[in-house]
């Protein structure tokens, strides 16, 4: 006999949002097998407990999951089946940037002209720099330029922007030769897969082509990065258009970055009292070693806002210049050139000090 609360296997699938061929492949492969087999007729039954577990098989499946794997994380708690959701999304994220620059160089090879060398900068100096403003992208499917990272080159420096609308950043190099004056927006994905590489050349030649932008290695590899067509937020306007400063506080990057990484807070403060800069943490201050000018005035921030922009600074040395509770704040630093990050304050609950 039959449970008649089971169905059969057709109806299980359309629920599952699975067909029934591939209810039969899981059940072969161990998976998922039926609550029950019709002894006359070999009919597959499921029961509707199983449904859970049919639909995020298939949600495994939906991410690229190998079957091995598929088995290992239905026998995993919820720890390690998190970790391996995470690996098969590593790999996966690691063979979409492997095909995306199979595509660029396919395209690039399409194209017979060689690339315009814009300039050359040691590869190292140039991956630091990406890595900086990588920090202050976003992944937004209405304004995908918003991921993109912006070259601007001339005689004398190279710039690379980022914004996500909250946050800009404007990295500028010193480079060591230069051959034409350019600009155009780079995706930000590629160029996250190539920084690696680019860390281990000692100079690496920046060339640009129709739809893509060449690094030419010392070994004379080209990593290939494609192109955006659409338009780059102005930010030099956006800058032109920031109030007065009001306040500047000049800090060692350490003791802030080291302050906010030991207390994790969702908010924290910068106070400006009497000459000298405090952070506000939670409900503690603490004091900081460095200067401040301008009146008392705090100013709050959102942790995952502020320290992006402060431990991305280079050098050791940060210049924070505020411009009023509720403006943009710049966070300034430099060595081997200079680094900037517009940063947007936040407000307070009253309740807080």
């Amino acid at each position: 006999m039959t449970d008649p609360e089971l169905v059969p296997i057709g109806a299980f699938a359309k629920l599952a949002g699975l067909t029934a061929s591939a209810l039969r492949f899981y059940d072969d492969a161990g998976l998922l097998h039926p609550e029950q087999v019709d002894p006359a007729t070999g009919y597959r039954l499921y029961g509707e407990s199983q449904l859970a577990r049919a639909v995020r098989l298939r949600r495994l499946r939906e991410i690229g999951m190998p079957l091995p794997v598929v088995g290992e994380f239905f026998a995993a708690d919820t720890e390690d089946a998190a970790r391996l959701i995470d690996e098969q999304v590593a790999r996966v994220t690691e063979e979409a940037a492997g095909i995306r620059q199979a595509a660029a160089r396919l395209k690039a090879d399409l194209g017979q002209e060689p690339g315009l060398p814009i300039c050359a900068l040691p590869g190292p100096v140039f991956a630091a720099a990406v890595d900086q403003v990588l920090a202050t992208t976003s992944h937004d499917p209405g304004i995908p330029v918003l991921g993109g990272v912006r070259l601007e080159a001339d005689a004398d420096s190279v710039s690379l922007i980022a914004t996500d609308r909250y946050r800009l950043a404007l990295r500028t190099l010193v480079p060591t030769r230069s051959f034409a004056s350019w600009a155009g927006t780079l995706a930000g994905d590629d160029l996250r897969t190539l920084s690696s590489q680019l860390r281990r050349s000692p100079a690496v030649t920046i060339e640009a082509g129709e739809r893509t932008v060449g690094s030419r290695m010392a070994d004379g590899i080209v990593l290939h990065c494609r192109l955006l067509s659409e338009d780059f937020p102005d930010h030099r306007l956006l800058l032109d258009a920031l109030p007065p400063v009001t306040h500047r506080v000049t800090v060692g990057k350490r003791q802030v970055v080291r302050a906010l990484e030991r207390r994790a807070p969702e908010t924290a403060g910068v106070r400006v009292s009497g000459g000298r800069p405090s952070l506000l943490l939670e409900e503690d201050e603490v004091p900081l070693d460095g200067s401040a000018t301008g009146a008392e005035l705090t100013v709050w921030f959102e942790l995952t806002t502020l320290y992006p922009a402060l431990s991305q600074a280079i050098g050791d040395d940060l210049m924070l210049d505020l411009r009023g509770p509720d403006q943009p704040a710049t966070v300034r630093s430099a060595d081997d050139g200079d680094l900037t990050t517009l940063v947007m304050p936040c407000r307070k609950d009253e309740s807080h000090p």
